[in-house]
């Protein structure tokens, strides 16, 4: 039976700022005008919003940061950080506070100038005292021991992990606003510069600026608002470690938790879902979730993504912005999973709309495979 939290919240308004490159502003400022045009979209104003739900890498005390910024004194604030899985993560806890009577406007929100301030996807947040004497380059190397491991297990190829990469690069071809756009081919993946073996540097995210930001209110409101709303049909996260040497199976992760929770409260399985919305940091995670949020067996990720499967006009739409991999990422990439599925639920993604989407799944991953989200969000249908 689905919880009693199905479809009480929406998510009324989206905004996205400075994607790709932004010089010259910094995280907050892209994080306020993501925030902005979100309450914008919502028809709503910024003085209206009473919950700030947020996490950022470069802010220790987000919310207090975003909400001096934007001039907001908050009902109800959440700076839960789990890593780019924060954002799915928030939009539970929006889901339940709004539920509640705890505010009555959220903002989710996010921003990074990780590009122009020159970020590098090199560093962990703190020391990893048991990683540190082998002189990992984290994140990508826990990724690519991830990937060795599924490819040592399950027969899993290069070639595999190439087609990921391949249709995220043909969904971005479809949205004007897609960081890295052009050909790319099974081959030009794997004769690309190898960084962490398996994993070449078209194995691995952009690292782009850009801030995104949603806005959630209860359903009785969102059905008066500008655009259909796209209701939080159900959500989980599960963790089970922090390092990935102590992650307990590296071909195994915690979505598999995640995943069959958030089914269950949404009343729905992986058969319902129409857009998935995969947190493709490497070319490795969308195969692990995949099999993990149960959309094939385990093992059979590789082969599943095999002959444009999740490219267009695949069997499932996986990542239909172009992904991590060649749309956006700006450190912390969850927030873009939510604009998308939202975008998408709502039939306003353009060329690459598709032709049926009632049912979006979401799912973040923070950290080295560490945390991981799983939302579902539904149009007017799916109630």
């Amino acid at each position: 039976m689905a919880h009693s939290l199905r479809g009480k919240a929406a998510i009324v308004g989206i905004g996205t700022a400075g994607t790709g490159e932004a010089p010259g502003r910094s995280a907050i400022e892209l994080l306020a005008e993501a925030s902005i045009a979100a309450v914008a979209d919502a028809g709503l104003t910024v003085a209206e919003v009473d919950g700030i739900f947020t996490a950022t890498s470069v802010h220790a005390f987000p919310t207090l940061s975003v909400g001096e910024y934007l001039g907001i004194k908050p009902k109800y604030f959440d700076g839960t950080n789990v890593g780019g899985s924060s954002f799915e993560a928030h939009l539970l806890h929006a889901s339940l506070a709004l539920d509640a009577g705890l505010c009555d406007v959220a903002l989710i929100c996010y921003g990074s100038n990780q590009r122009t301030a020159g970020g590098k996807l090199v560093s962990m947040s703190e020391p990893q005292v048991w990683e540190a004497p082998f002189k990992p380059r984290h994140p990508i190397t826990a990724y690519a021991l991830a990937a060795s491991r599924h490819m040592h297990e399950f027969g899993t190829t290069r070639e595999m992990l190439a087609e990921v990469a391949v249709a995220a690069r043909a969904w971005a071809n479809l949205n004007p606003n897609a960081f890295a756009r052009g050909p790319l081919s099974r081959e030009d993946v794997l004769k690309s510069r190898m960084v962490s073996d398996p994993l070449s540097v078209l194995d691995c995210c952009l690292v782009t600026d850009g801030g995104a930001a949603c806005i959630m209110t209860r359903a009785d409101r969102a059905r008066h608002l500008k655009h259909k709303p796209a209701y939080f049909l159900g959500g989980a996260g599960a963790q089970w470690h922090r390092t990935i040497s102590s992650m307990p199976d590296l071909a195994i992760t915690a979505a598999s938790e995640s995943g069959p929770r958030a089914f269950a409260h949404a009343g729905l399985s992986p058969s319902d879902v129409h857009l998935a919305m995969l947190y493709d940091a490497f070319t490795i995670n969308t195969i692990l979730f995949l099999e993990d949020l149960g959309f094939c067996p385990k093992g059979e990720g590789g082969r599943f993504v095999m002959d444009g499967a999740i490219a267009p006009g695949g069997r499932l739409a996986v990542n239909t912005n172009g992904g991590g991999l060649s749309c956006v990422h700006p450190g912390m990439y969850g927030m873009f999973l939510i604009v998308e599925a939202v975008q998408q639920l709502r039939g306003r993604a353009g060329e690459r709309q598709l032709e049926r989407c009632d049912v979006a799944l979401v799912h973040g991953n923070g950290g080295t495979l560490s945390s991981q989200v799983t939302a579902l969000l539904g149009n007017e249908a799916a109630l």
